[in-house]
């Protein structure tokens, strides 16, 4: 086991992936935990940190851990050192910390525990999957070509265009309201082809510019959402409700 981390994490350069992505995944699941537990109320279990009656949201705490594991992470010279590894790690939590309440930074007010809030779940759940996915190895199509060919003499303007064109597949697939089909087709260039030419979701931005109402595609990208959509979303729903608790308010 030992080994094999050795020659497939660390020989590799990824030691601070690794670490930054336990240490995010242990954060996260540790401060839900913890909120759950004062949602509760649970007597033997620290409250809200309170200074002078005024509630400070762990966002705060998230904004400085990741403060000190960027800038201590940046001193370090090493990639594989401990220290290196360590303050990974540090960011690890912080960003946990900071997107566990993406919610109420966008909203600007605390929606942690209404339908709104969930969108935090799903911020974290997006930056786990794509974290995970560049530990596996896997690059943005593209850019590994572009960069093991800088030094060649000659622009290598194919690979170029094949990276924009697959970003602009991409794009287009989260402008039709399709996030992991989009960012996964980042890595995996099928699953952006596939979300760019199919019907873009009733609510996303391409819908409401492309899909006037009463129109012939308004109405089946409708009906495709309510028949395929809408029990995946029940699921996820169920799935959310699980690891990150049920909201209490609209």
């Amino acid at each position: 086991m030992g080994n094999w981390f050795v020659r497939a994490i660390v020989d590799t350069g990824r030691l601070r992936l690794f670490c930054f992505l336990v240490a995010f995944i242990a954060a996260f699941l540790f401060i839900r935990f913890s909120v759950r537990m004062i949602r509760r109320r649970v007597r033997w279990w620290p409250g809200n940190v309170t200074p002078g009656g005024h509630h400070v949201h762990h966002v705060v705490f998230g904004l400085l851990f990741m403060c000190v594991g960027g800038v201590g992470g940046l001193a370090v010279p090493d990639t594989v050192s401990g220290a290196a590894a360590a303050f990974a790690a540090v960011f690890g939590v912080g960003t946990a910390l900071v997107l566990d309440e993406f919610a109420l930074v966008f909203h600007l007010r605390d929606v942690y525990w209404s339908e709104q809030g969930r969108v935090s779940v799903e911020v974290v759940m997006i930056a786990i999957a794509l974290s995970g996915l560049l530990l596996l190895g896997l690059r943005p199509l593209g850019v590994d070509e572009v960069v093991a060919q800088k030094d060649v003499p000659g622009e290598p303007w194919h690979l170029v265009a094949a990276l924009m064109f697959n970003l602009s597949l991409a794009l287009i697939s989260l402008a039709k309201g399709k996030t992991w089909t989009g960012l996964v087709g980042l890595f995996i260039g099928i699953f952006a082809l596939v979300g760019a030419v199919r019907l873009a979701r009733p609510a996303s931005p391409w819908a409401h510019r492309r899909y006037p109402e009463g129109s012939r595609k308004r109405a089946r990208a409708e009906s495709r959402e309510e028949r395929l959509r809408a029990p995946v979303r029940r699921l996820v729903t169920k799935v959310e409700d699980f690891v990150g608790g049920r909201p209490s308010g609209p």
